[in-house]
């Protein structure tokens, strides 16, 4: 495992993956996302409009840029979904095990990154978030990955934002190696600088190292 004082390379042309996390409102995305980046759990709802992430990140024994966005799920912002799939490289498409209608949602969300894309593939990996023990479990794990399996073989994997959290690192961990995979006309424009997308930020930059 890597050191937790290494520090990242000085290089503004190190890769950067721009990711996207989509899903109905209430699905734990943000909480997902501040656990990801700050390691903290979000233990009350505050329904997101937009917020975005940028941090170096050690995957894989590579140094790389990470720029998330979390999105908005409620309906009065669904106009602004299109927007964030003509942008994105990757999607973490979210739902809640606890709530059967996000489950449902999250198949319309992935043909509509389809349709924005024009393309029959597209990098998404499905995320069953809320799976800690003490909530009910509306949808379970063999549906869940009999969606994924309906969505193209899509990768499918289980999370909990909540302390002590489940798979969370490996959730987006995961997604920069679905891009990564992606023919290079896929992603080829995330080999660019973000220093212009920095200054945007609404989150401070962190180091982190997944292994």
């Amino acid at each position: 495992m890597a050191a937790a004082n290494k520090r990242p390379p000085d290089d503004p042309q190190l890769p950067t993956y721009k990711l996207v996390v989509i899903g109905e409102g209430g699905v734990g995305k943000s909480s997902l996302t501040i656990q990801f980046f700050q390691k903290q759990f979000l233990d009350y709802y505050d329904p997101t409009i937009e917020d975005q992430y940028i941090q170096h990140c050690e995957i894989d024994g590579q140094w790389v840029i990470l720029d998330v966005l979390d999105t908005a799920g409620q309906e009065e912002f669904s106009a602004m979904r299109e927007q964030y799939m003509r942008n994105g490289r990757g999607f973490l498409l979210v739902y809640s095990v606890t709530d059967e209608q996000s489950f449902h949602e999250a198949k319309k969300l992935y043909q509509q990154v389809l349709r924005v894309k024009d393309r029959s593939e597209y990098p998404v990996l499905l995320v069953a978030n809320k799976v800690f023990f003490d909530l009910i479990h509306l949808v379970s794990e063999q549906e869940g990955r009999q969606l994924a399996s309906e969505l193209n073989n899509i990768p499918y994997i289980e999370t909990s934002a909540k302390d002590p959290p489940i798979n969370v690192d490996s959730a987006f961990h995961e997604l920069v190696r679905i891009v990564k995979s992606f023919p290079a006309e896929e992603n080829s424009s995330n080999q660019k600088d973000v220093q212009g997308r920095a200054s945007k930020s609404k989150k401070s930059k962190q180091k982190c190292i997944i292994t």
